[in-house]
């Protein structure tokens, strides 16, 4: 099987376990594949594994926020299109950010920036939306940091509870928190 079969049930084990709890029995479990197997798949151990992962949910944040921040509409409706996807990406509040726990784990050093870049490039995004409809620049992207704290801090505050209503909000009052006073 070609190795991006395994990137959904490492996303899975990552984001259950964390870097330092995927075991290599515990990734063999999630995968399927022996010591010798998940080698040939991934040469650089778990840190392969890690970026093969960031690849994925690169890709799907290129395939589904950007365009949701790209397309058609008002910017109230491109914002609640990217919460939408958000929804999605994190199971209604259900997951945990991928980014959170790499950058509070002992892999902060490992892949801070790569995660850097996708949180800039998400913001520069949302700015953009905000900067279409007369923001000025500095404006726009302290309301796209802000959207980026209320996620990830709505991700957390819903793992803490054990409640996803935290996070469900947070995607519903979103749109309306950015595009305030406009």
């Amino acid at each position: 099987m070609p190795k991006d079969t395994y990137i959904p049930n490492l996303l899975k084990l990552f984001r259950q376990h964390g870097y330092d709890g995927a075991t290599l029995s515990r990734i063999s479990e999630a995968t399927g594949l022996g010591k010798a197997s998940l080698y040939h798949h991934f040469p650089g151990g778990k840190d392969e594994m890690v970026e093969a992962v960031l690849d994925y949910l690169d890709r799907w944040v290129a395939d589904n926020i950007l365009p949701a921040l790209q397309s058609q509409g008002d910017a109230l409706t491109r914002f609640a299109r990217m919460c939408d996807r958000l929804s999605e990406l994190y199971e209604e509040g259900q997951q945990p950010c991928m980014s959170a726990i790499l950058l509070l784990g002992s892999t902060r050093d490992v892949f801070h920036d790569r995660v850097e870049a996708t949180y800039r490039a998400w913001i520069e995004a949302m700015a953009k939306v905000l900067m279409e409809v007369g923001f000025e620049r500095e404006l726009a992207q302290e309301r796209g940091e802000e959207a980026v704290i209320a996620v990830q801090g709505s991700l957390i505050l819903s793992h803490g509870l054990n409640d996803s209503n935290p996070f469900k909000r947070t995607m519903q009052q979103l749109p309306q928190r950015l595009c305030r006073d406009r």
